[in-house]
């Protein structure tokens, strides 16, 4: 194999974090008591939904009432992720975290 064929126009480059995204959402999630902090209203709690976007090398979590149309910022947000396994774990964590309660926030990311 030549160095042409190697990079030759079916060749990909790696992702770049700043131009990929992704992104995830789970829905009718009981919140543990004391809910999820917001950064627009607090806590809030019930059925709730966490959206996660990842873009620019970081990962935006939001919640919301299931089926309400209002979005907010979970308390810690945006969180720094290097790639997308990266964010699709924090997206894990702040699930489990709403499942928990006790005013979840924003994972840190996870080591390694």
């Amino acid at each position: 194999m030549t160095p042409h064929d190697q990079n030759g126009p079916h060749a990909r480059p790696p992702a770049d974090p700043r131009t990929s995204w992704a992104t995830w959402t789970t829905q009718s999630i009981i919140s543990g008591p004391g809910g999820v902090t917001t950064s627009e209203v607090g806590p809030i709690s019930g059925d709730l939904t966490v959206h996660t976007t990842w873009v620019d090398g970081e990962t935006r979590l939001t919640v919301q009432y299931t089926g309400a149309l209002d979005w907010y910022t979970v308390a810690g947000s945006p969180v720094p992720a290097a790639d997308e396994t990266t964010a699709r774990a924090i997206h894990q964590a702040m699930v489990n975290g709403v499942k928990a309660g006790r005013g979840a926030t924003a994972p840190a990311p996870p080591a390694g």
